[in-house]
Formats: C-alpha cells, sequence, structure tokens
C-alpha cells in the first residue's frame, strides 16, 4: 500500500492543510502548546531507576575474562544426545569434561 503523504518529496499546500485538518479532528489527541512543550523534561531526569534498568538490561551480561570461542565441532550423535539429556547447561558441563580430559 501507497502512503497518501511521501517524505520523499515536499508536502503541497493542500496535503500540508489535510494533515494540519487531521490533526485538528483528533480530540483524544490534541496538538500541545508551546508551554506544555516547555514542561518536558529528558525520561532519564524522570524516571532514573527505569534508565538504569533498561541500560542493564540492553548492556547483556558482563564481558568474560576469558570469553568462550565459538568452533564448529562435530560429534557422534550419542555424545550430544548424552549431554543433552542433563538438561539446561549441557554445553558448559561438555566444555568442563573437555577441561578435565586435557588436564586444566
Amino acid at each position: 500500500m501507497k502512503d497518501k503523504f511521501s517524505s520523499a518529496r515536499p508536502l503541497t499546500d493542500a496535503e500540508e492543510a489535510d494533515i494540519q485538518a487531521m490533526i485538528a479532528s483528533d480530540p483524544d489527541n490534541p496538538e500541545m502548546t508551546e508551554e506544555e512543550l516547555k514542561e518536558f523534561r529528558p525520561f532519564r531526569e524522570v524516571f532514573p531507576d527505569l534508565a538504569e534498568a533498561i541500560d542493564r538490561k540492553l548492556a547483556g551480561r558482563p564481558k568474560a575474562e576469558n570469553p568462550k570461542k565459538a568452533i564448529s565441532l562435530r560429534l557422534d550423535q550419542e555424545v550430544i544426545d548424552r549431554f543433552k539429556a542433563s538438561g539446561d547447561g549441557w554445553q558448559s558441563r561438555m566444555n568442563e569434561a573437555l577441561r578435565k580430559a586435557v588436564g586444566l
């Protein structure tokens, strides 16, 4: 579906008038006044705890001192099935078994 108003070109006076008429016809969302806009404050100032929580969530887990490296490895299906059968964390348990096998 093609938009009625394209941002690829400037609006005509008629299009601008249509947009302003649509804005004016929406009683649930009146245009804000300059005074109302001046009262706005930054999100981080109004909700500092929430902003901090969002930052933590977006940052992900902390960087590991010794990050693991993704590789491709071909293993017997029975070995994979045995580790997966032990539940979540099977890759970490497989890593630990390999570390023990090589003496780390």
